[in-house]
């Protein structure tokens, strides 16, 4: 054979080989997972960024908030949060978490019927029990004790301190699904998710008429207060515990916005609120370091407000006689006041 007839059979050789080298690839392109069915699903999350739920015949703080607060009703609402969990429950039992950016993101899921539970993965003070079943699934918060709390005088419970003491919960929002059937999809179907609220606040504010000059540091506690929140469906555990927090103290009074679960047992037809006692104990530390308790009855304003509000105190009182006491003479802001202490266990 002559050489060009040999370099032209060489030519057509490549050529051949090489379109079907491409129509290989294009079949194996074809079959990529980007272009094949796959379990996924794509998570499409909002939120209700409100701090509070009110009762249809109670009180609308919104319409009627007072000007003399010195800040906006909005201005309460949480903030978007950091993160997003998304826990998925198969038809087998298992459980799969994936943690997603807060508005969501795509996420695989066993075929078939799965559940889903949603929630906020940004906490540091929410404590997540049994979240192997979605239902028993709910949240609680981190047990807290401080020197020299005594309880609030006004109830047997809360005064022997039967009660567990624990911190305010973080901002937490819940979305359950109880049945998804996942299908295979080329393109991820979208699931709406509308985060609702699990935690709420309280506007508690102690108005004083007198001696609030020699007031230096204050501190307060809530007690008869839900212990836990159900995440698939906001319900609220039969346990009682009290919340700790601090305050700060103005030229009109000492104010704190207090974190919540609401009320136990909530909602719940069937429970009996009866013999319910919800009390404030407010702690107030004057500048001779003397340290003085008033106790309140709040059942029926936190009865009203299960889910949030405003708890307004008024007319309270400091004596010259107490104010202008030798006390120890040491710096308020240190020592003697007594420090919180945080217990990382369930509770």
């Amino acid at each position: 054979m002559k050489p060009h007839h040999i370099r032209f059979a060489v030519t057509v050789i490549l050529v051949l080989a090489t379109s079907l080298c491409s129509c290989e690839h294009k079949d194996l392109c074809f079959n990529h997972p980007k272009h094949s069915a796959r379990y996924e699903s794509k998570v499409a999350a909002s939120y209700e960024l409100i701090w509070e739920m009110r009762e249809s015949d109670g009180f609308d703080w919104s319409a009627c908030w007072p000007e003399s607060f010195g800040y906006s009703y909005h201005s309460l609402n949480p903030s978007m949060p950091e993160g997003l969990c998304v826990n998925t429950y198969g038809g087998n039992g298992q459980k799969t978490s994936r943690h997603l950016p807060p508005t969501g993101g795509v996420i695989e899921m066993t075929p078939g019927i799965n559940s889903l539970l949603m929630y906020n993965d940004d906490t540091e003070y929410i404590i997540f029990n049994d979240l192997n079943i979605s239902v028993s699934a709910k949240a609680t918060t981190r047990v807290r004790s401080r020197a020299g709390y005594t309880g609030n005088t006004l109830n047997t419970s809360s005064g022997n301190k039967t009660e567990k003491t624990v911190s305010p919960p973080d901002p937490l929002f819940g979305y359950y699904i109880e049945k998804y059937d996942q299908q295979p999809m080329v393109n991820p179907m979208t699931i709406r998710a509308t985060m609702k609220p699990l935690v709420f606040k309280y506007v508690v504010r102690y108005e004083f008429t007198r001696g609030i000059e020699y007031a230096g540091l204050a501190r307060g506690a809530m007690t008869g207060m839900a212990g836990s929140v159900f995440m698939y469906d906001g319900h609220t555990g039969n346990d009682r515990v009290t919340i700790l927090y601090d305050c700060n103290v103005y030229d009109w009074g000492i104010e704190a916005v207090v974190n919540s679960f609401g009320i136990p047992n909530y909602p719940n037809n069937n429970y009996s609120r009866s013999g319910d006692f919800y009390g404030l104990n407010l702690e107030v530390m004057l500048k001779n370091g003397k340290v003085i308790n008033f106790d309140h009855d709040v059942t029926k304003l936190i009865a009203a407000q299960p889910h949030g509000g405003v708890i307004l105190i008024t007319g309270l009182e400091i004596s010259d006689k107490d104010g202008n006491e030798s006390g120890s003479g040491f710096d308020i802001d240190v020592d003697g006041w007594g420090e919180y202490e945080d217990i990382i266990i369930d509770i």
